[in-house]
């Protein structure tokens, strides 16, 4: 590790720790904080600063790596676009729509600015058949990375949860860059993986303490972006350092349980973007484990489903075998969480641990 890429990581942490640390008298005068009540159980108010924090963080960071300009000007736009719109949101509640249109401007720029896009989706089907998306490349692109975004959203329900399960992602995304010697990617996400750390420090919760801060939407949009930036990055082109369906393994806990979210409320004929409260972050805790406990268990089944997502990579099992389990996994989910009520009573008598006197 040279020492111009060992400054870029330690500038990246340390303004992301003291943005967080000095926000938080700002965001208590401005009313950028989250009040407990309805379905959010933290006690006191927490500064919404996470977002804007790794931002400047990684933002600063990246400025100081031998990165090209055009890709870096985009990415940067975008992320802009979303961090501006993820604290309005934070402090007056925009509606879904500005949401969705601030996002499809992001991954839009990110296609055709930046020019990441998804070409096509490897060999998804068959061993010989590569799934090219032509003239459906910039929609599906959008579409897709709006779909990451909103559902690392969906996940952001426990402190440290979405966090933790980006960090998996992240990780594992570095594994695969290392063993390609994918030198952009190592710098790149290893920036985006300091900063990230930064903030669970912050946002984590042990035993009594409080979360000192929140990513709120401007966090879960930066890291989404981020995320989606990254897997179709590295997933396509002629020397691509891993599969489309990779991406799905490395990111399966939060994409499966928003998918399934969405197909259970679709079946209740409600909006599949409705808020509610039977995520699996929820079931868990309605089992009985508390908050810290409850991002344990799906940190580590993110870890548990990223690492057979590097296992299969790494041994070479054919990407439409790969699919096909993925496709079981969510079904399986499906199957559980429409027993929704079932699994939380064996979960309570059989697996979970005694209810803490505080969350």
């Amino acid at each position: 590790m040279d020492l111009n890429y060992l400054l870029s990581l330690s500038s990246g942490f340390l303004i992301t720790v003291l943005l967080l640390k000095f926000l938080q008298p700002v965001a208590h005068n401005i009313g950028l904080v989250d009040i407990p009540g309805d379905r959010k159980t933290h006690k006191g108010e927490v500064p919404l600063t996470g977002g804007l924090a790794m931002f400047l963080g990684l933002g600063f960071a990246l400025l100081t790596l031998d990165l090209p300009l055009s890709q870096l000007r985009a990415f940067i736009g975008g992320a802009m676009i979303l961090v501006t719109v993820g604290v309005l949101d934070d402090l007056h509640e925009l509606s879904p729509t500005v949401r969705f249109t601030a996002q499809i401007i992001a991954a839009a720029l990110m296609a055709t600015w930046g020019g990441v896009i998804l070409n096509d989706f490897g060999m998804l089907v068959l061993d010989s058949f590569m799934v090219k998306l032509g003239w459906l490349a910039l929609p599906i692109t959008i579409f897709s990375s709006v779909g990451v975004i909103n559902a690392l959203n969906m996940v952001d329900g426990v402190n440290g949860l979405a966090g933790s399960v980006s960090l998996v992602s992240v990780v594992g995304m570095i594994i695969i860059a290392i063993s390609t010697n994918d030198t952009l990617a190592i710098h790149w996400l290893g920036i985006v993986a300091v900063v990230l750390f930064a903030f669970l420090l912050f946002n984590w919760r042990f035993g009594e303490h409080q979360a000192q801060a929140f990513m709120g939407d401007s966090g879960s949009m930066l890291i989404g972006f981020v995320l989606a930036w990254s897997f179709i990055d590295l997933s396509q082109g002629d020397n691509r350092s891993m599969a489309p369906v990779t991406a799905l393994w490395l990111f399966a806990v939060p994409l499966i349980d928003t998918l399934t979210m969405m197909v259970r409320r679709v079946r209740k004929r409600q909006s599949p973007f409705a808020a509610d409260c039977e995520h699996f972050h929820h079931l868990l805790q309605c089992a009985g484990f508390s908050n810290f406990q409850t991002t344990l268990v799906i940190t580590a089944m993110a870890m548990v489903s990223a690492a057979f997502g590097l296992y299969g990579h790494f041994i070479g099992i054919p990407e439409h075998v790969m699919f096909y389990l993925f496709l079981s996994l969510f079904f399986v989910h499906l199957f559980i969480i429409m027993r929704a009520w079932k699994t939380m009573r064996f979960l309570k008598r059989h697996i979970a641990p005694t209810q803490e006197t505080s969350n």
